[in-house]
């Protein structure tokens, strides 16, 4: 009882917490950490293979992520869906069965033959000869289960990311309103920043056990879904599946009020009529509920926008330093441990400018204006770094 009195006290002096959100916010947070930690932890070796594979095909490799990506986010809301299963068993069904996912391309990458330890063909799976022109095909040097499990792990690990994150972002949501979201969203992603730091260190400091390090993912993401089962409520004390962190003396009076003057009251099966997704029609085009509410809002196209511009630019960034990498290392260890030491230096990088804003919203006068302010001074400096690395990559 005084270790949660103290970890209570530690935490409010960070953000602004309840005591009844605690719980859901110490198991978000965790979540979180656990998914990035395991997603960084294997991305050194997901990125290594695929430039064994010849940098000519990272484009097809991206492509492929996106159509896998395109028939695995309408599954993962399928799941979330099922009237019969309980959207934080959804949880943890998902966040298992990429544990057991991680173990099973452990298994596979151990039986490829490994790749040969020549300088030659180091260089010709990169796709480069001495002086960095493309030389040969990566396909043509490896046989097929070789070619087969670093394809198909490099397509996975970018489903891993997509789906982990945003299903447990979906099911914070759930049990987030809007105020308790403005207040604990911050802390939720600061623990997904220090599971990037956590899983680039350990990378870098352990690149030499090399797909070992599949295991260790697992049980990360083990883990993952042993924390999301704390981002729920207490279904004892509600038949609808509603937050904790909305459980205030309001809410139970709106609640009373809207039982009496409703004409259906005993029956405890009614789906919600706020939430389309709850309907009996079926739920797997509830995606495109969410694409018709992006294209009739500004404000979410513009969004939508931003996270495509975003997109973009991070790709472009990713082929310069896979192909900087691939130019300059030759030992697979060593392209795994710069890579997971980059990956190190960008998750300092965000841990420093969320601090910074956390700083900055103390600050309850100068808030809006300072904000602004920085984001409008940070712009002109970005532009000029994007041109400066295309006058001299």
């Amino acid at each position: 009882m005084a270790a949660r009195i103290r970890l209570d006290a530690v935490i409010s002096t960070i953000v602004t917490v309840h005591p009844h959100e605690l719980p859901a916010l110490l198991h978000s947070s965790s979540c979180f950490f656990f998914i990035l930690s395991a997603y960084f932890v294997v991305l050194p070796l997901r990125d290594e293979g695929a430039i064994s594979l010849g940098l000519s095909k990272l484009p097809g490799l991206f492509v492929g992520s996106l159509f896998l990506t395109l028939i695995a986010a309408p599954l993962s809301t399928f799941i979330f869906s099922l009237p019969n299963l309980s959207k934080s068993k959804a949880l943890v069904i998902i966040h298992r069965f990429f544990s057991l996912s991680l173990v099973l391309c452990f298994l596979l990458w151990m039986a490829s033959p490994t790749e040969s330890n020549s300088k030659d063909a180091v260089e010709a799976a990169s796709g480069l000869t001495n002086d960095g022109a493309n030389a040969a095909t990566g396909w043509d040097n490896h046989g097929w289960f070789y070619i087969s499990v670093r394809v198909g792990f490099f397509l996975w690990v970018a489903l891993l990311n997509l789906v982990a994150i945003s299903s447990t972002w979906a099911r914070i949501i759930d049990v987030m309103d809007s105020e308790s979201g403005a207040r604990l969203f911050g802390f939720v992603g600061a623990g997904a920043t220090l599971g990037q730091l956590f899983g680039s260190v350990f990378a870098a400091a352990t690149a030499w056990m090399g797909p070992y390090l599949l295991l260790f993912a697992a049980l990360l993401m083990e883990f993952a879904a042993q924390s999301s089962k704390g981002i729920t409520n207490d279904i004892s004390q509600s038949s609808e599946e509603l937050s904790p962190l909305r459980g205030t003396d309001n809410d139970h009076q709106r609640e009373r009020k809207q039982e009496a003057t409703s004409p259906k009251v005993g029956s405890p099966k009614v789906a919600s009529p706020k939430s389309p997704i709850s309907t009996t029609r079926p739920q797997f085009w509830a995606i495109l509920d969410g694409m018709r509410l992006i294209l009739a809002s500004p404000y979410l196209l513009l969004v939508s926008l931003f996270l495509w511009l975003g997109a973009v630019i991070s790709s472009f960034f990713y082929f310069q330093k896979v192909n900087i990498i691939a130019t300059t290392i030759k030992s697979s260890i060593g392209r795994r441990r710069l890579f997971a030491q980059i990956n190190s230096f960008v998750a300092v990088f965000i841990l420093i400018g969320q601090l910074t804003l956390t700083l900055v919203s103390r600050l309850q006068y100068l808030h809006l204006h300072l904000l602004h302010l920085g984001i409008w001074l940070l712009l002109p400096y970005g532009q000029l770094g994007l041109r400066l690395l295309c006058l001299k990559p």
